[in-house]
């Protein structure tokens, strides 16, 4: 079916007006021509060429479904309550040979029922969702994709978001537990593992037009400024030995680990917790090292044209060369202090404020400054972070006195360690192991004369404890004018690309990694990062809808929707099998209603084969199409 245009002319004013009608495509006498079906009229409730040519789409669904509303999405509701209108009409009129569907009946075998091929399809059709919103596919299509290869991406993209392994897992989550072939196109029992390898690597490919687009795209679609950028590193450590590797290297692990090789991975997100950039580098790159590179590719990537965003960084990042280059580069930013102030004094605009953490603990702000530079500093001081430090202190310096006295200890031992040199040399690397509290003790070490120690003793410095104030700390910016809670307020943004480090890490399963090569390295972390896209889309979403859940926990949620295939035989002896989703959960309906998602991806396929056709079937599976 379709509308038809037609013109006419009013004798009588001698003016031209417009009309239309539904029409459909038939043949008489094998020449092919146009059948009336109704009259539209004028139509004149309708602006644009795109709401007629739904609302001809819109008549045709419901007839075909027996003049019965569907699920479809119609954005306008004019054009809505016309195709209603005119399918009563035809209806009425018999117009069109329409089956009234008041409910499907068939006689079965009820001990013929079978419940089968059921998969998980919620957590998919979900991320689905947020990828069409993306329009990634799109994205890849500008890219001169073909349709073969967007479906494939789709589908390896989505999977690595709802459930995060390898690639030789993940072909088997495809094919024996998930439903997300039937929502990309792709064929199931085409896919491998070395498919799988192959995408990801071409998905590299592109990687800067992805994250261009992506992150624009974000901007646009949730009409977001990039006003904060919040810039910090975390490391991923091999399992292997990575030998011919030019990215692993030994390096400081956040772990504390120096058996394994590392690469370091720099990410840059907005205050909303949404991607804007992310580099890989060597692992033994040094933190301050990489801020330069971010600069010279971020002011591409973000949507600030008139003013350049602030920069959040950490303490390790912060170093005076790396804070010229900002100044030089019209950035502002805020960081952790690498060292606590000594000369310092109370800002006369400042005054001393005291709010409250979420567990209620008291956290007192004052502005203070110095005169080594023209910046702001936030003196703030914890209650919670001084009791956790003074902890830690205790503990680390009960094991410190109990390594001093294990070596005292061993100095009346038969076969301990009694040499001036042996003794000095475990007295060194025990405080090479405490760093943090070796500073408030005296060691002191006696001997005979002869190169044999007798006594080793651990004496407490007086007045240390004084100078270490605990809980204390400062905040660096180059903002000014701005009071101390809108300061501390803009520094607790960072928390958010520690929330990106854990679901890259935890959820999305980024570490350790198991690729032998550089290629192979590069393309698996990406494709980590297009399933980020994924579920920070999905959360950020939800998060404006105050629904705070972490990500395992939606899939978790989402993965009570399934799809399962019913069959029954009938009568006849014909296998009706009807394939659809499960009924959803009070949770589920809730996270798809807060999203404006679709409920399902389809309404319901069915398929009858006939008695003669079932011992012909060489393949469980059947050619399902479209009921309605």
């Amino acid at each position: 079916m379709f509308v038809k245009f037609i013109s006419k002319y009013n004798k009588t004013t001698g003016q031209r007006y417009h009309i239309y009608r539904l029409c459909e495509s038939v043949r008489k006498n094998s020449i092919p021509c146009h059948q009336k079906i109704i009259g539209l009229g004028k139509l004149e409730e309708l602006e644009t060429d795109e709401q007629i040519k739904l609302l001809g789409s819109r008549i045709e669904a419901l007839i075909k479904n027996g003049g019965q509303t569907l699920p479809l999405e119609i954005t306008d509701p004019k054009t809505e309550q016309l195709a209603l209108h005119f399918c009563q009409e035809i209806i009425k009129e018999k117009r069109y040979d329409v089956v009234q569907k008041a409910g499907e009946w068939e006689t079965v075998d009820i001990s013929s029922l079978v419940n089968k091929d059921g998969m998980e399809i919620g957590a998919e059709w979900l991320c689905k969702q947020a990828f069409d919103q993306l329009r990634m596919g799109q994205c890849l299509k500008d890219q001169n994709w073909d349709q073969a290869s967007i479906n494939l991406a789709t589908t390896h993209i989505i999977s690595r978001a709802v459930y995060p392994v390898s690639e030789y897992k993940t072909v088997k989550f495809i094919k024996q537990n998930s439903a997300i072939c039937e929502l990309t196109g792709f064929d199931k029992e085409k896919i491998t593992k070395d498919l799988l390898y192959g995408i990801s690597h071409k998905l590299y490919s592109v990687k800067s037009q992805l994250e261009k687009y992506l992150s624009r795209r974000t901007n646009e679609l949730f009409d977001l400024e990039d006003i904060i950028l919040l810039y910090d590193l975390t490391n991923l450590h091999f399992e292997g030995k990575m030998r011919r590797s030019k990215i692993a290297k030994y390096g400081k692990d956040k772990k504390k680990r120096k058996d394994v090789k590392l690469v370091v991975l720099a990410v840059v997100v907005n205050r909303e917790g949404l991607l804007k950039y992310a580099n890989i580098f060597p692992g033994n790159m040094s933190d301050c090292k990489t801020l330069e590179t971010m600069i010279n590719t971020i002011s591409s990537q973000t949507s600030c044209t008139s003013r350049k965003p602030l920069v959040v960084m950490d303490a390790g990042i912060a170093t005076d060369d790396n804070t010229n280059i900002l100044k030089k580069r019209g950035y502002d930013y805020m960081c952790v202090t690498r060292s606590k102030l000594k000369d310092y004094y109370a800002d006369k605009d400042g005054q001393r404020v005291i709010i409250k953490d979420k567990k209620k603990q008291p956290i007192e702000l004052l502005k203070v400054r110095t005169d080594k530079d023209g910046d702001s500093y936030l003196w703030v001081k914890s209650y919670a972070k001084g009791l956790k430090e003074n902890s830690m202190n205790g503990l680390l310096s009960q094991r410190f006195e109990e390594g001093i006295q294990q070596i005292n200890t061993s100095l009346s031992s038969k076969s301990g360690v009694k040499k001036l040199d042996k003794v000095h040399q475990r007295i060194g690397r025990l405080m090479q192991k405490y760093p943090r509290v070796n500073k408030y003790y005296n060691i002191i070490v006696s001997d005979n004369g002869k190169g044999i120690v007798t006594e080793v003793k651990c004496e407490h410095k007086k007045g240390e404890d004084k100078e270490k104030k605990p809980g204390i700390y400062f905040l660096r910016t180059s903002l000014n004018g701005k009071d101390e809670k809108t300061l501390w307020t803009i520094y607790n943004v960072i928390r958010e690309i520690e929330y990106t480090f854990r679901v890259l890490k935890t959820d999305l399963q980024w570490r350790p990694i198991y690729h032998k090569t550089d290629d192979a390295t590069m393309a698996h972390l990406h494709l980590g990062l297009l399933a980020y896209w994924l579920v920070s889309t999905i959360r950020y979403q939800l998060k404006q809808k105050k629904i705070n859940f972490e990500w395992r926990e939606i899939v978790r949620i989402m993965n009570t929707q399934k799809c399962v295939t019913t069959s029954v035989v009938n009568i006849n002896g014909e296998v009706i099998s009807v394939r659809q989703c499960t009924e959803l959960t009070k949770p589920v309906k809730e996270i798809y209603d807060l999203l404006h998602y679709k409920y399902v991806p389809f309404i319901r396929k069915k398929s009858v084969v006939p008695p003669g056709e079932i011992l012909k079937k060489v393949t469980p599976y059947y050619q399902f199409v479209t009921d309605g």
